[in-house]
């Protein structure tokens, strides 16, 4: 009996903490105050109830860590096959450069830290230690661990765990850093919400049967049919790699080393080839070869937003004291740093990108690229609680339009890697200075940009004075 039940008791487990942490969250308003999102609020009483504090519940560490790799995924490819509109505003795709740029500080601050300790007080860190940093705050949980899992079969110890732990620091920041960063602003810097023309007329999102839609009660139900062509994207996305790694894998060490770093990008691989479908579907719709709209923005909203729930809270409660305790201080020292360094390069830089609207883009930002894109929206509702503003909107378009500029990034990150496995040494500082030079041309691209365009103002308000 025990067999049937026991590919399903890490769900209902999930569930539980789930469900525990919602009634925290309405009996306790302390917790809402400081905005901590369901999810990680579970993840927190997953962590105590599990084996590693007070083994009230046995659920398996390892399935959870499984499921944190694939619902990262899964929630990426529901996103990117939303119908979204053609148009792209200028302040999404600036939020999208300004997203890399915060994963290149924050990637240049960890390998400077890395290579400090490795060459110092921890002679036997790994050298790609402090290159978690972007991938844990700017990136979330999911890609901290997946990377940091690759990572453990080139040397790295517990670099799952270690990922999964810094970014759990991350959402810490996220929420207690935010109250700071939004009484910083309110208070200091004079920043208050504004009403502007420009504000988005919020239209609720609701579950209803469209012209052209397949209908409600068709053989196929509506759930199952987007279920279906998530399935159909990771499935796809499953037989590249597994094709690749066939091809890799007898090459040696370089292409053993290469498969394994992209089965740790999968989710990238995944979201490519559903922007890829998505580009397909429209275009058979354009041309009328397809003659109902078989996905739907709502339910695909929904399966993602329950894929993220479940994986953060996940990622939280298989937390191994053990990971911690073995690299507590290079955690702490790096978290803390990181901490410090978003919250003043993303304050900077939110005032000099944004012309309007700067507190809600800024807040918004920084809960994201500090926790996930939940803690993101949790802290803008506080400043903006209707999503009036354009920012909800840019952090969505955002960081589907960093994709593309954030590709050499994750290019860079494999440079060390194999500098290890190789023994040269020297590809850490080529790594540098990759980070370095890519983020110098990403911010003169993104403050250039606001240049040109505050000049043309100018130049047209002085023809009218003319």
């Amino acid at each position: 009996m025990d067999l049937n039940w026991l590919s399903m008791t890490d769900f209902m487990y999930l569930s539980l903490f789930l469900g525990i942490a919602a009634i925290l969250k309405e009996k306790f308003k302390l917790f809402s105050k400081l905005l901590i999102p369901t999810s990680i609020l579970a993840g927190f009483v997953g962590m105590l109830l599990g084996p590693e504090i007070l083994n009230i519940v046995p659920f398996n560490a390892k399935n959870l860590e499984n499921l944190v790799y694939h619902l990262m995924a899964l929630g990426f490819i529901a996103l990117t096959l939303k119908e979204r509109e053609n148009k792209k505003t200028t302040d999404s795709n600036k939020t999208g450069v300004f997203i890399v740029s915060t994963y290149l500080i924050q990637g240049i601050v960890g390998f400077v830290i890395s290579l400090g300790l490795l060459y110092t007080i921890y002679p036997d860190i790994f050298p790609t230690f402090g290159l978690l940093l972007p991938l844990s705050y700017g990136q979330g949980p999911g890609q901290a661990y997946s990377i940091g899992s690759q990572w453990e079969k080139m040397g790295f110890e517990n670099g799952g765990q270690i990922g999964l732990t810094i970014a759990t620091f991350g959402f810490l920041w996220a929420c207690f850093g935010g109250v700071l960063v939004l009484n910083y602003l309110v208070r200091k810097k004079k920043l208050k919400h504004e009403s502007t023309p420009g504000d988005i007329i919020q239209r609720p999102l609701v579950e209803k049967s469209e012209p052209g839609e397949i209908p409600l009660s068709s053989g196929l139900d509506k759930i199952t049919l987007q279920l279906f062509l998530i399935g159909i994207v990771y499935l796809v996305t499953y037989l590249i790699l597994k094709g690749l790694s066939n091809v890799l894998t007898p090459l040696g060490l370089f292409g053993e080393t290469m498969s394994n770093l992209l089965w740790g990008f999968h989710f990238l691989i995944a979201t490519v080839l559903a922007m890829a479908f998505r580009i397909v579907y429209d275009y058979l719709k354009k041309k009328n070869y397809l003659k109902e709209e078989y996905t739907n923005n709502y339910l695909l909203q929904r399966i993602s937003g329950t894929a993220f729930d479940y994986m953060i809270a996940a990622s939280i409660s298989v937390l191994s004291l053990y990971a911690i305790k073995s690299a507590f201080i290079p955690i702490l020292i790096l978290s803390t740093v990181g901490g410090i360094v978003s919250i003043v390069y993303i304050i900077w830089l939110g005032k000099k990108v944004y012309k309007t609207h700067v507190l809600e883009n800024t807040v918004a930002l920084y809960g994201m690229l500090t926790g996930t894109i939940s803690t993101g929206l949790a802290l803008l509702k506080e400043v903006d609680p209707e999503f009036k503003t354009q920012a909800a909107e840019n952090l969505v378009l955002g960081s589907a339009s960093g994709l593309l500029f954030g590709l050499p990034l994750l290019a860079i990150l494999n440079i060390p890697v194999m500098g290890y496995v190789n023994k040269q040494p020297l590809m850490y500082l080529y790594t540098l200075l990759a980070l370095i030079l890519y983020f110098i041309i990403i911010l003169t691209l993104l403050l250039a940009k606001r240049n040109r365009k505050s000049l043309s103002m100018k130049e047209a308000a002085s023809d009218l004075d003319e």
